[in-house]
């Protein structure tokens, strides 16, 4: 029987059993990651080197590609490196550092996706006022709020998740370190005060589920209440981006944290956490650039620009 101050690493669940897949393994997450890592870098440089955007809206699209490239970061190398060099094992420090930063993204980037749907509430229900309610200075504070919200919930969660005895081996049956497959190396009656505060982020996270709510609610009756055809398609064309990557994120993250503990299985597992872990990230450049014309816009002057600049320097390096 394994304590907490005897365990010096954890070993995560392997994603294959024979070389050939744990190759294959690598090498189909090692095409996600660069997606991922292409499609965020992309709309990250798109908005901040195109002034047009440089909107409220654009401000936070870019934090939360920012968002996404640290969560995607945070667990795909590590699991990249065990499938390539065939092992499992992650030390005690990196269990705790990925724990941290996973949560700190993930717990910000759901602080900022409901402060977007208060930017689309403002924008299309309150329109004369958005210059006032969403101007430079109250933009950078409510993003500072939300990465400032992540990085106190990933504090408190690390914390006393890793205060905790381990009493049931080092195993970790998921592909990088969660916090609830952690819960269930420790010792039987010692986990209560982690789900304990695990409950509480759940009322918060609930309590700003129900603000989005609230503020799709008034979205819509706003939009149905336009007498233009036009405006309606304009203003739904705006939200339903965000309602999709909304929609993903949410689902995905509750089905992985609140589903009974009789319907767990190692697959299911697996399967939810690469929905939440790894989809989000890879999808939400392509959602947010699919129907925007400004985004599309801006990435075409971006890699015109990058095409036009390699081709000028080959006559300057010839000659």
């Amino acid at each position: 029987m394994a304590n907490s101050s005897s365990i010096s690493e954890f070993l995560l669940l392997a994603l294959a059993d024979t070389r050939q897949l744990q190759l294959l393994h690598f090498w189909l997450l090692l095409g996600i990651y660069l997606a991922a890592l292409l499609g965020n870098g992309l709309i990250s440089t798109a908005v901040a080197c195109d002034h047009r955007l440089h909107t409220p809206m654009y401000f936070f699209l870019l934090n939360l590609a920012l968002l996404d490239l640290g969560c995607i970061s945070t667990t795909l190398p590590k699991a990249m490196a065990n499938a390539l060099w065939h092992t499992r094992a992650i030390s005690y420090a990196g269990c705790a550092a990925q724990v941290f930063f996973f949560v700190f993204f993930i717990s910000a980037e759901y602080s900022l996706l409901t402060i977007m749907s208060y930017d689309r509430y403002v924008a299309i229900c309150k329109p004369l006022h958005y210059g006032t309610l969403l101007g430079s200075r109250a933009c950078a504070t409510m993003a500072a709020a939300a990465w400032g919200t992540g990085l106190l919930n990933a504090v408190l969660q690390t914390a006393n998740t890793f205060s905790l005895p381990l009493c049931q081996g080092n195993a970790v049956d998921q592909f990088f370190c969660e916090i609830p497959q952690i819960l269930k190396l420790s010792c039987s009656k010692s986990y209560l005060s982690e789900v304990g505060l695990l409950l509480f982020i759940l009322c918060l996270s609930f309590g700003c589920f129900v603000f989005i709510v609230v503020s799709y609610v008034q979205i819509f009756r706003a939009v149905l209440g336009m007498p233009s055809e036009q405006r309606r398609h304009k203003a739904f064309s705006t939200c339903l981006p965000h309602l999709a990557v909304l929609s993903l994120s949410v689902s995905t993250g509750f089905f992985a944290y609140v589903k009974p503990h009789s319907q767990s299985s190692p697959f299911l597992d697996l399967a939810v956490a690469l929905l939440y872990s790894v989809v989000p990230p890879t999808l939400n450049p392509i959602i947010y650039s699919m129907r925007n014309k400004k985004i599309k816009h801006a990435l075409s002057k971006l890699l015109q620009y990058v095409h036009y600049s390699s081709f000028n320097k080959v006559p300057i390096f010839l000659t």
